[in-house]
This record gives structure tokens, sequence and C-alpha cells, in this order.
């Protein structure tokens, strides 16, 4: 398997449209950029893993067309965050007025907006401290819930504004608390 890796550009700066063609020339690559440029070529996820993103991406969506309250993201969604990197969390949710504020053109490519509520699922690639840090990064750019979910420790990590990070081991389903009033992610099939 091919952990991400993350090439350094010392002699350029790839602008963002640049960027963005280059994702759209290489679609079977997902790729990011960290806030200094660098990029993060990710490989495609294995079929245990893109099975579990399909099934939060499912019941987020769900309960986000029953509220109708925000719109919800796959993991194919990128987006510019305040400090200049391009992320992709694994399902994502913004709120309609704060999604509805961005111009057409501006929702059309990688949105300038951080997600109110992100996921991640770690996969065999993946590094926990990366994936730790990008949780991180979400939060310090305005994600106000996160949720990393570390399916071979059978944990998950809650990320909060202000708040420290809390573990939980093995929860059976989640909470949406005050940021998707009501959304409860039931984890028996992520597990």
């Amino acid at each position: 398997m091919m952990n991400p890796v993350e090439v350094k550009f010392d002699s350029f700066q790839l602008t963002d449209e640049q960027f963005y063609q280059l994702c759209q020339d290489n679609r079977e690559l997902k790729f990011e950029r960290n806030a200094r440029g660098d990029l993060i070529i990710m490989p495609p996820t294995g079929g245990e893993t893109g099975n579990r993103n399909i099934e939060i991406a499912y019941q987020l969506q769900s309960w986000s067309r029953q509220n109708d309250l925000g719109i919800a993201f796959d993991s194919s969604t990128g987006y510019k965050l305040p400090n200049g990197a391009n992320r992709s969390p694994d399902a994502s949710w913004i709120l309609k007025e704060r999604w509805n504020n961005l111009s057409s053109k501006k929702q059309q490519k990688f949105s300038p907006i951080c997600p109110d509520f992100v996921i991640e699922i770690m996969s065999p690639t993946d590094s926990l401290k990366a994936t730790q840090a990008k949780m991180k990064e979400y939060i310090e750019n305005g994600t106000r819930l996160g949720w990393l979910i570390n399916r071979k420790t059978k944990q998950v990590e809650i990320y909060r504004q202000g708040k420290e990070v809390e573990i939980l081991d093995y929860p059976q389903s989640l909470s949406g608390e005050d940021v998707l009033s009501n959304f409860v992610m039931d984890l028996k099939l992520v597990w």
C-alpha cells in the first residue's frame, strides 16, 4: 500500500488555479496542500475504507436532507481553508447560510470556507499524527465539531472549538451535539 506523499516545492508555488487544474487532470489521485503550499498526494482508498466513507456520507446526507439546515459533502470535496491549506475531509457539512454567502463561482471550485463539521476515517495508510494535526487545523480554521474515527483502535477522537480532544473507546453512536442538532451517527456498520 502506498502512504500519502508530501512533495515540497522550494522553487515555486502552485497558484490556486494551477492546483485546481492539477486535481482535475489527475482525478484518480487525491491532492491536498498544507498551509506552506506543500503538495500532499494521497492514493485512492481501498475497498473497506471506501465502503466506510460512503456509509458516513450517506448518514450525514440523509440527516442533512431531513433538516435542511445545511449542505453535506463527500470525500471528493476540496476546501481552501483560511490559513491557505487545501483540505478534503472524508465527509463534511456547512450551514446553509454560510454556504449561500459564497458566490456561485466560489462554490464551483475549492470553496474558500472551512466546514462547520468534518469527519476523517483513518485508513491503513494514514499516519495518526498527521491526521490528528489535520483535525487540529480544521478546528483552528473554524470547524466547530470534528470526528476522527480510528477503526484499528476502535476509538473516536472528538474535536471541538476551545476544548480538549475527547477520546471515546468503541462507541456505537456519536451525537452531532449543538452543531448538527439531533444528528446521531450509527457506527455499527463503520466498525
